[in-house]
């Protein structure tokens, strides 16, 4: 019986994948340098996705490809962290410029320069800002 999907033609990105499997296969030892050699060329010819499918079904999960996901995952994790780091400061930055402005406004309005009552809000802010860099939450998966 053939299926829809047996007939679907390959795009560069499936012939991609699966030579990257047939890599990940080779590093974990499953197929040996000759059977890697064979199959990457049928993959690299395929036409159809049950042709490149055929080249995988029996080979197990690739420990490779699961650590270079895990590290991939990490690594954007660590990204969003700095993204997020970043951008609490560009808050503290925004409540200083906009805490700064009612000060001076109000010493303006005043006729003299008041206490800079900001520095103590700012201040209890950046600290805790800091904290967070010296201790981080760690996140027990």
């Amino acid at each position: 019986m053939t299926h829809a999907h047996d007939r679907t033609r390959a795009s560069d990105h499936d012939r991609d994948t699966t030579v990257q499997r047939l890599g990940d296969a080779l590093c974990d030892g499953a197929i040996d340098t000759t059977e890697h050699e064979r199959r990457v060329e049928r993959a690299l010819t395929a036409t159809t996705l049950a042709d490149l499918q055929s080249l995988t079904a029996d080979l197990p999960a690739s420990r490779t490809a699961r650590d270079r996901a895990e590290t991939a995952r990490r690594t954007a994790e660590a990204e969003a962290d700095k993204r997020a780091w970043r951008d609490e400061w560009g808050y503290w930055a925004g409540g200083a410029v906009l805490m700064t402005a009612i000060w001076a406004f109000s010493s303006l309005r005043a006729g003299e320069w008041k206490h800079y009552w900001p520095a103590i809000p700012l201040a209890v802010w950046a600290a805790i800002l800091i904290s967070y860099a010296i201790w981080p939450a760690r996140d027990d998966d």
